[in-house]
């Protein structure tokens, strides 16, 4: 059996990526460097990798995160401040609010806030 060792995205900026998560989200930095990242938020492992490229998003390749969250609102505010932008407004739906953005490299962020 297999198990799930992390999520991997390309960044052109490796250390900024980290900042954005690491502030944005609250995710632990356990390694940083110019090329490398390994942030964690409880179980889950999110790697973080450079390259110069521009390849990757010229395909549309992309990873797409999704996120529950405490409060959205302040989510989406520090994620802005950080590079993101909001991809559509918040959404009110029955079984919560959700947001999408775009994070630096145009990677999809999902927020979920439960009611």
């Amino acid at each position: 059996m297999a198990a799930f060792r992390w999520l991997l995205q390309i960044h052109k900026d490796v250390p900024r990526a980290a900042r954005f998560y690491s502030e944005g989200l609250d995710f632990n930095v356990n390694v940083c460097s110019l090329r490398w990242a390994e942030l964690q938020s409880g179980p889950l492992k999110l790697a973080l990798v450079q390259s110069n490229s521009d390849h990757v998003l010229q395909n549309g390749h992309s990873s797409l995160l999704s996120f529950t969250v405490m409060d959205i609102n302040s989510s989406v505010t520090k994620l802005m401040a950080l590079g993101a932008e909001l991809d559509g407004p918040i959404k009110y739906e029955i079984h919560g609010k959700v947001a999408a953005l775009r994070c630096l490299d145009g990677h999809m962020l999902g927020l979920y806030e439960p009611l």
